[in-house]
């Protein structure tokens, strides 16, 4: 792989006053997207599952774990995954916090046993298993399965009285979001829904319908509201399907996004530190989110696209980063400000936000150019996309155990079992019509050089015969060369001739 130079490589410390705010820019970049899946979940959900100080200190937490166990040779940042959002809260509404907590370490769990089976078997296995065709409508599910949570949010549901001012401000966040993420330059564009969610909740306080009562009655320093197994909770595994199955997922997002940084960095990080210590740390990091209460971590775009911009792959700034984030989730003050961001707000930034989830999973398709000719790929596709978003479900009962698995998972689940079954279109046939035209193509080919030849040996023959007359033409001036001679010489014998007869006369 090409060694592109960075300003400051993957092992290098910046000097403190540059380290500062290098951190704090991936900081800004995370934010975002961290605190947003917290409260979307709530939303999902109708309940509180999740709170945004303890999603902070997990993506905190986790970031630090990942480092560890790649030996600080891979500057990824760990933030929370939209694409648990929807699975968390159908696993709440199944057995509680319980559950949807259990379900999070079980993905964390998942991770650290594919990283062991990579570290001895290798990756090949893998691919296989969660093909392009398969991963593709996975994500397009994921992205259009929440789209009725953001028509909801902006108040354009049917039966929904039509609200200006709510109207209003999801105007301005998706304007503003669109705006930015397709005209601003430099570190603007990597924050677009940042930057879409402050103009938003601007607006609305402009308009008033920001309580700020929340920030009022918050203190300064505040303890996270942590959920632990065994203290708070006993794990519940009655939801383990509905999350678990969207580990896979995240896995091949997990492999993009090292793939991407390798590209920007100049090494090969699936190869050093190795694709079983990046699976071992984000597993590990997930696995301690859920255990303190917090969503499902995964790598973050952002924060791969900063280290492009910037041109710095420090693991320093990234650790540093991460303290940073732990430490704003203990400010009371600054969470309580953000839980007050109006629905419209978020309505306006997820229309963007949602469709841009499905369409990367229509780039995934597109990449690897998936032939839709093949039956096969249409079967898997089209299936996952009507049962992931048309709302299917299996329920078994057998006495105490009942198991439910619903749109994403149960999409997932028959998508990999499709794709592993179904053979794939011999083009056996094809290829041997291909084989006898190119056989006919040859023998019309040789039949025009034949004729080709032929006709060149009759030019050749002509040639040959027009020739012979030139040559006589040619040979005419030797002939007359050789007159000339034999006048020459004829003239020579007369002056001879004509010399004894003087020599004659002279002697009478």
């Amino acid at each position: 792989m090409e060694n592109k130079k960075m300003t400051i490589d993957v092992d290098e410390k910046p000097p403190v006053a540059s380290w500062i705010v290098l951190a704090f820019q991936h900081v800004f970049a995370m934010f975002g997207a961290t605190i947003l899946v917290p409260i979307l979940v709530n939303q999902a959900a109708g309940q509180e599952v999740l709170t945004i100080p303890v999603a902070l200190v997990a993506s905190g937490v986790g970031t630090l774990i990942y480092i560890l166990c790649t030996r600080g040779k891979s500057p990824v940042y760990l933030g929370s995954s939209f694409a648990f959002i929807a699975p968390i809260a159908a696993a709440y509404l199944k057995g509680g916090v319980s559950g949807a907590m259990t379900g999070i370490m079980a993905v964390g769990l998942i991770y650290v046993i594919v990283a062991t089976i990579i570290h001895f078997v290798g990756s090949g296995w893998l691919n296989k298993l969660l093909p392009p065709v398969v991963i593709g409508p996975m994500i397009m599910v994921i992205g259009l399965s929440l789209a009725p949570s953001a028509i909801s949010q902006i108040g354009l549901t049917e039966g929904t009285l039509f609200d200006w001012k709510v109207v209003l401000v999801a105007a301005v966040a998706f304007v503003v979001t669109a705006i930015t993420m397709t005209r601003a330059k430099g570190f603007l564009r990597i924050i677009p829904f940042l930057v879409g969610i402050i103009s938003g909740y601007i607006v609305a306080v402009i308009v008033g319908i920001v309580d700020f009562k929340p920030v009022m009655e918050a203190s300064f320093f505040d303890l996270p509201k942590f959920v632990v197994p065994f203290i708070s909770y006993v794990p519940n595994f009655g939801a383990l399907i509905t999350i678990a199955p969207i580990a896979l997922v995240t896995m091949c997002e997990h492999i993009g996004d090292h793939t991407s940084l390798s590209n920007i960095i100049g090494k090969d990080l699936l190869k050093d530190p190795g694709l079983d210590r990046t699976l071992l740390g984000d597993g590990i990091a997930t696995f301690v989110a859920g255990a303190l209460g917090g969503p499902a971590n995964t790598t973050y775009g952002e924060n791969t696209s900063v280290v492009g911009m910037t041109k710095v792959a420090s693991v320093w700034v990234i650790g540093l980063a991460a303290i940073f984030a732990i430490i704003i989730g203990f400010l009371g003050k600054f969470t309580a400000l953000v839980s007050t961001i109006p629905n419209a707000v978020l309505g306006g930034v997820s229309l963007l936000l949602y469709g841009f989830i499905a369409v990367n999973g229509l780039k995934v398709l597109i990449k690897n150019q998936i032939d839709f000719e093949q039956p096969k790929n249409i079967v898997v596709a089209s299936t996952m996309l009507v049962l992931g978003l048309g709302g299917a479900v299996v329920a078994i009962q057998s006495g105490d155990l009942s198991i439910t698995i619903s749109g994403m998972s149960l999409a997932a689940i028959i998508g990999i079992i499709l794709n592993l079954i179904l053979p794939e279109e011999k083009k056996e046939v094809v290829v041997e019509a291909l084989k006898k035209e190119e056989k006919v193509e040859v023998k019309e080919e040789k039949v025009l050089s034949s004729t080709k030849a032929t006709a060149k040996k009759k030019m050749v023959k002509k040639e040959n015969a027009k020739p012979s007359t030139r040559s006589e033409k040619v040979v005419k001036p030797k002939t007359s060369q050789k007159k000339e001679t034999d006048k020459k010489s004829e003239s020579k014998k007369n002056t001879t001739k004509a010399t004894p007869k003087k020599t004659k006369s002279s002697k009478k």
